[in-house]
């Protein structure tokens, strides 16, 4: 549904090994390789993208149209479109979403909120091991 429309270039990295404290507002695409202590959050003229990869470790909120988590996240995410969390995901914190797609062996610690508009139930899909 969401992943027909064209994703956002990824313009900014921060890579493994880097840590950064302080917030962050960025646009396009963001990838996280590397540990980020405090919020994240998309600029919302443009549409979106996060990734936060398997060696990423964040602690703060996060912010996005699209959200693909395989690493750690220690505070509230906010999907404005779609959340993806893959196999390694943790997530401690409260989890808002309009639609999920969740891999076998993600975490979540905290409640999940769809976002709803009026009457309409969220887009749920459990992905599975098989192409």
């Amino acid at each position: 549904m969401f992943n027909k429309k064209k994703q956002p270039p990824i313009k900014s990295l921060i890579a493994q090994g880097s840590h950064i404290t302080g917030n962050i507002l960025f646009a396009d695409g963001l990838r996280i390789d590397g540990d980020v202590t405090g919020d994240i959050r998309a600029n919302d003229e443009h549409t979106s993208l996060l990734v936060i990869s398997e060696t990423a470790r964040v602690t703060g909120s996060v912010t996005a149209d699209h959200i693909i988590i395989n690493g750690s996240v220690k505070g509230p995410v906010y999907a404005q479109h779609m959340l993806e969390l893959q196999p390694k995901a943790r997530i401690e914190g409260d989890v808002q979403y309009t639609a999920l797609e969740m891999h076998q062996g993600a975490l979540i610690t905290g409640q999940l909120r769809p976002l709803l508009e009026g009457e309409e139930k969220p887009t749920l899909k459990l992905a599975s091991n098989n192409p």
